[in-house]
């Protein structure tokens, strides 16, 4: 085993393995004069001196304890603590991503194992810790464990007994092989085949590692047996670890093996390497050119050339791989391990981000009690709440609105009343109570001037109870006396002639609505015609142009008054023609 160079500062060229250590506060006796003060350090000094002195003294050690509290960061890199099981002692760990993938996979909570290394100190914590290099199982580790649990439930369920085992054919034509198609085993059997015979190899491409491999070697040996003339079949691959081993021990491929229409031969791994297919099958193996030798015939004398050129080739590779690893570990301990310089810059800034993770963690506690008091400050203002208190400040507001409106509603009232009662006292219907009246013509209009009529027309009178109606006689303007015209009265029909004496009065005021009806009369042709100014039937008090409405219940000019009926003798004794043609202004 070769040593690692200890650096010429240190004197302690050769320590003996049982030898007890010595306190490393003060250096030998020897080596500091008398009376001379002890040499003072930092302690990144002493760190760095203990640390040379642990990697010179243990490099290549091997270490067999039980894995606990395993943690893989994401830089790869595995930390854990190795115990005693016989002893109450431990010692931290480290394998860095830079080891073996073979050897990182065998690391596992409860597993024992033997770990190649050597002990050294982390500086910055000034921690002693063991690095190791390479890992094995030491005994039956968790895997091996549940590999032998397997074995015991498929033998006794029979599958490994030598009575289900079947004969191998004696000369082959059709070989299946169930293997990787870019592997080394395939070309060995090809190669074996091949020379020492003519038989026909059919290869069912699988991957015989890795996930999902298991499933698939159970596919391709189904679909092989579905081939014609298959006679055996080969299940096998190179060498390699017990995990790349490992999907020919799954149960679900030993069944298939040991299930199969046609015997096979298990060929996995080298010599030394036994799975669960090579108990199930029909045939063992140790390795793929082997099975090919199997079952493939060849001479005596091929058969000893080939075993004299592989015995000399195995000499040849092993002489070779020997002096390759003497030239390689004498250039591995000049040069140093720079995946070792590189580690340890690794380990602190794994350290700083586990600081960083609590630090982290802090912070969100924090805020998250940070948002629970904002969480309920809003409760507190939820629209909820905040419209429950406005509704509670609007209650007595709508009483008071209220009120308010009730008020204003009589204050209106009050008002209106007051201008229905000035209204009133403005009707043209008061100025008639007091003794006036209202002439009107044939449409309806208020005669205001005595040239808007003609002798001989027919008006209409309004009192304050009834209408009367009436011819105009004469008109006169204002100072002009009042003259009767010249013109006789139109006579009347023969037939109202010989009626009674009331029937001319109930003949004129039957006529008259009939006449107002017509509009402007006929005799007035030679006039230019009036504007007219209102319609007939329009209420008194527009036609007067006093500017509202007269009551409805008041009797409007041209029709029946309050009675149904109008005559000239109404409010007293009947009265002559004279008096029903001729009305005073």
């Amino acid at each position: 085993m070769q040593r690692r160079d200890i650096p010429s500062e240190l004197s302690f060229a050769a320590i003996p393995a049982v030898a007890e250590p010595r306190e490393l506060t003060s250096p030998p006796p020897s080596r500091r004069p008398r009376g001379a003060e002890p040499e003072v350090v930092s302690v990144a000094e002493l760190d760095r001196r203990l640390k040379r002195i642990l990697e010179g003294s243990t490099a290549d050690v091997r270490v067999e304890g039980e894995i606990s509290g395993l943690r893989v960061v994401g830089s790869g890199h595995a930390y854990f603590t190795l115990k005693d099981e016989s002893e109450e002692a431990a010692i931290d760990c480290v394998m860095y991503r830079t080891a073996a993938p073979r050897a990182r996979k065998l690391l596992a909570d409860g597993a024992r194992v033997v770990l190649t290394g050597r002990a050294t100190v982390y500086v910055p914590r000034g921690r002693l810790q063991f690095c190791a290099d390479d890992a094995r199982l030491a005994g039956r580790g968790a895997l091996l464990e549940a590999l032998f649990r397997l074995k015991e439930k498929l033998a006794a369920e029979g599958l490994f007994a030598p009575e289900r085992k079947r004969k191998l054919p004696v000369d082959p034509q059709i070989i299946g092989v169930v293997t990787s198609g870019d592997g080394a085993a395939i070309h060995d059997i090809v190669t074996v085949a091949f020379r020492r015979g003519g038989a026909r190899l059919i290869l069912a491409r699988t991957p015989v590692q890795g996930a999902g491999a298991g499933q698939r070697i159970v596919r391709a040996i189904a679909l092989l047996e579905e081939f014609p003339g298959i006679e055996v079949i080969i299940v096998g691959r190179g060498g390699g670890s017990a995990d790349d081993l490992s999907a020919f021990n799954e149960e679900i491929v030993v069944r298939k093996v040991a299930a199969a229409r046609v015997p096979i031969v298990s060929a996995v791994g080298h010599e030394i390497d036994v799975a669960l297919t090579d108990l199930a099958a029909d045939a063992r193996a140790a390795t793929p050119s082997q099975a090919a030798e199997m079952l493939v015939a060849d001479a005596a004398a091929r058969h000893a050339a080939l075993e004299h050129l592989e015995a000399r080739m195995r000499r040849a590779i092993a002489h070779r791989l020997r002096a390759s690893r003497a030239d390689l570990d004498r250039q591995r301990a000049r040069l140093g391990s720079p995946a070792q310089i590189l580690a340890e810059p690794q380990q602190r800034i794994d350290d700083a981000l586990a600081r960083l993770r609590r630090r982290m963690e802090r912070i969100l506690v924090e805020d998250r009690a940070g948002v629970q008091r904002l969480d309920r400050r809003l409760a507190a203002r939820h629209p909820r709440a905040v419209i429950a208190g406005a509704r509670g400040a609007l209650r007595p507001l709508s009483v008071r609105l209220a009120a308010a409106a009730h008020r204003h509603v009589a204050l209106l009232r009050e008002g209106f009343a007051n201008d229905v009662a000035r209204l009133e006292a403005m009707s043209p219907l008061r100025v008639l109570a007091r003794g006036y009246a209202i002439a009107t013509d044939a449409s309806g209009r208020a005669v205001r001037d005595h040239r808007e009529v003609a002798p001989g027309e027919r008006i209409a009178v309004r009192v304050h109870h009834g209408a009367l109606l009436a011819r105009v006689v004469a008109t006169a303007g204002p100072g002009e006396p009042l003259v009767e015209a010249s013109a006789p009265a139109p006579a009347a029909p023969p037939a109202a002639a010989a009626a009674a004496p009331g029937a001319a009065a109930e003949a004129g005021a039957a006529a008259a609505p009939a006449a107002l009806a017509r509009g402007p009369r006929a005799s007035g042709a030679g006039r230019a015609p009036r504007r007219s100014r209102a319609q007939p039937g329009a209420p008194a008090c527009e036609q007067l142009g006093l500017g509202f409405v007269a009551d409805e219940r008041a009797p409007t000019f041209g029709r029946a008054g309050a009675s149904g009926q109008v005559s000239a003798g109404q409010g007293g004794a009947e009265a002559g023609p004279e008096e029903r043609h001729h009305v005073e202004p």
